[in-house]
């Protein structure tokens, strides 16, 4: 099946402005762990939302949001030199938490988890008459 221009240009969009971000960029609130996960153009090519993905704390993720933000103009730049395209995309940034929000779901399946063995031992002693803590 043939894919549509706006999906090449995404996967070239998403390679291009990793590259940018992670080894262009060269600011120091832009973490190392930075990653581009996706990104989104416009049917008719004129605007690209990239999703970021940042390692760290809130005020660490704020901060390279904003540097990202004012390099904005840079970035744009950049990619322009190693995308051919008509019109270059404006671009929009916008903070991918899907990691943070896997890692709150896996701890929150891991205390059901552990909470429900917990149960499963106290019906193990009632039923079997064992009260002491060993299980």
């Amino acid at each position: 099946m043939r894919r549509n221009r706006a999906e090449i240009v995404e996967g070239q969009m998403k390679k291009v402005l990793s590259d940018i971000i992670q080894n262009k960029l060269g600011d120091p609130r832009v973490p190392f762990m930075t990653t581009v996960t996706a990104a989104k153009m416009s049917s008719d090519l004129t605007h690209c939302t990239a999703f970021l993905s940042i390692f760290g704390d809130d005020d660490t993720k704020k901060e390279a949001m904003r540097a990202i933000e004012h390099a904005k103009g840079f970035i744009r730049c950049e990619m322009v030199k190693q995308i051919n395209l008509r019109v270059a995309p404006e671009l929009h940034f916008k903070l991918d938490n899907t990691l943070d929000e896997a890692a709150r779901l896996d701890e929150a399946i891991g205390k059901a988890l552990a909470r429900d063995e917990e149960i499963r031992r106290e019906a193990e002693r009632k039923r079997t008459g064992n009260t002491d803590d060993k299980g």
